[in-house]
């Protein structure tokens, strides 16, 4: 096995352990780190869908994730 199939089978570890996660902000910060990991495999092999695809879902992730966060502040600071 080479580093290679080595990052491949820990993006897909990560992206699986991330459907098992009961909090979302949990959920999605091992997803993007899955994610990430895919877009380093994608660049490696070299495959654009995938990294054109977790690209995608590292944005969509980051954004709800910041968006959680503003809203969580925001109810912290009108208290």
């Amino acid at each position: 096995m080479n580093y290679i199939e080595i990052i491949g089978y820990l993006a897909s570890a990560f992206v699986l352990l991330s459907f098992v996660m009961k909090e979302m902000t949990k959920l999605r910060i091992v997803n993007i780190v899955g994610c990430s990991f895919f877009i380093a495999y994608g660049i490696l092999i070299p495959s654009w869908p995938i990294i054109i695809t977790n690209v995608a879902i590292v944005c969509v992730n980051a954004f709800y994730l910041i968006k959680s966060f503003d809203s969580k502040n925001k109810g912290e600071l009108a208290e």
